[in-house]
């Protein structure tokens, strides 16, 4: 990518950062990224950098902005062509698996956003990604339990917030273990106790 990014025209520069801050993010610590290590990544100058990017914020949010619509785009289209509710919701599980286990960088950005103290732009555009994912998570679960499918009691405000936590395990629990691979091995089988918790008595198995 070093030499490639050198003659790149402006939007492929801008995504070419994007895709140098998520391959870092996966290496290190993503507050210890600094526009010195993108721009050396990229082959680049600072001054380089900075003629795309006005601000390290700026990089960010750039980050924050491609992640919503790359992870939502491909929950939209994992749902089309299921046959029920339940079938959408595994469906959007493992897309969002697949999503990490590609770019490990990522769930370690959006942790390390929503830790900040301080109110920021990018914070806030993490925030808004969790609000939006929740919302086509409770529109499948409301939708289950109308076919039937889930428990007629189910909390779906928190069946949602479950089905993000369990995610959120895995990805620790990768992590932890330094093999992002183990995340799609594991996924199955969590998956599957989650979908009990949450069915109808008639059709859990």
């Amino acid at each position: 990518m070093n030499q490639r990014s050198k003659h790149l025209p402006a939007e492929e520069r801008r995504a070419a950062t994007v895709e140098a801050v998520v391959d870092l993010a996966g290496e290190q610590n993503p507050s210890d990224i600094t526009t010195t290590a993108i721009a050396q990544r990229m082959g680049l100058t600072q001054g380089a950098l900075f003629r795309h990017f006005p601000s390290k914020d700026a990089i960010l949010q750039a980050v924050m902005s491609w992640v919503t619509e790359c992870l939502l785009t491909r929950v939209d289209k994992a749902v089309e062509g299921t046959s029920s509710p339940v079938q959408a919701l595994e469906a959007v599980f493992m897309t969002h698996v697949g999503f990490v286990s590609e770019h490990p960088g990522v769930p370690r950005m959006l942790f390390g956003e929503l830790q900040r103290s301080e109110e920021t732009l990018p914070k806030r555009m993490v925030q808004a990604l969790i609000r939006h994912y929740s919302e086509r998570l409770c529109r499948l679960l409301k939708a289950g339990k109308a076919q039937r499918e889930l428990d007629a009691e189910l909390d779906v405000e928190a069946a949602a917030l479950l089905f993000i936590g369990t995610i959120q395990g895995l990805v620790m629990q990768s992590l932890m273990a330094g093999d992002v691979t183990r995340i799609r091995r594991d996924a199955p089988s969590v998956f599957a106790i989650y979908r009990r918790g949450i069915s109808h008595t008639e059709n859990a198995k």
